[in-house]
């Protein structure tokens, strides 16, 4: 992994309609296609379902981040309070939680925004400078009216031959076999 990595090429096809394009992903998905993804201008509704992707870790890692800040946070105000530095004021206790809530949440946000950006750009396998499937002149209606089912060549299943008549078998148009570096 990282920003250098030698991608294989792909095959795309085109489709006309959002339904066409959750109907070839349920398709992909039931042929046992792996290494696949469909794009289009804005979000559809299902898709991960037809797609059969799992749910994203991404709760998990945010949640995980935030109970980080606010365990770490409380530590340290404990430890601040009644170790490193401790006051006796008016005849308080030496840890009086109550004032530092607004803090405990504050970095608790904080962290939680951390995990949700590098997490995604983990999952994300991002910074990638360049994927294969831009040197399609045609994949540039997708961030306009285009719909696009993208099989990679790395996909177990993955017979040149035989996806490009797939995809044209469940409704692909402009079936395009793009090189990778």
């Amino acid at each position: 992994m990282g920003i250098f990595k030698k991608l294989p090429g792909l095959t795309i096809a085109e489709f006309d309609s959002t339904g066409s394009l959750l109907h070839a992903a349920e398709k992909m998905a039931e042929a046992g296609y792996e290494k696949y993804d469909c794009h289009s201008p804005f979000p559809i509704h299902g898709m991960d379902k037809a797609m059969r992707l799992k749910r994203s870790p991404m709760g998990y890692i945010i949640g995980t981040m935030g109970t980080i800040g606010m365990t770490g946070m409380i530590a340290l105000t404990y430890w601040t309070n009644t170790y490193g530095y401790p006051m006796v004021i008016s005849g308080k206790p030496a840890f009086s939680w109550q004032a530092f809530i607004p803090v405990i949440f504050a970095i608790s946000i904080l962290l939680s925004a951390f995990g949700a950006f590098f997490g995604m750009l983990a999952l994300n396998k991002l910074p990638q400078l360049f994927n294969p499937i831009f040197g399609s002149d045609n994949f540039a209606k997708v961030t306009n009216d285009g719909f696009f089912v993208s099989v990679e060549a790395n996909d177990p299943k993955y017979d040149e031959g035989n996806v490009k008549s797939f995809l044209e078998s469940i409704g692909g148009k402009n079936v395009e076999v793009v090189k990778g570096e």
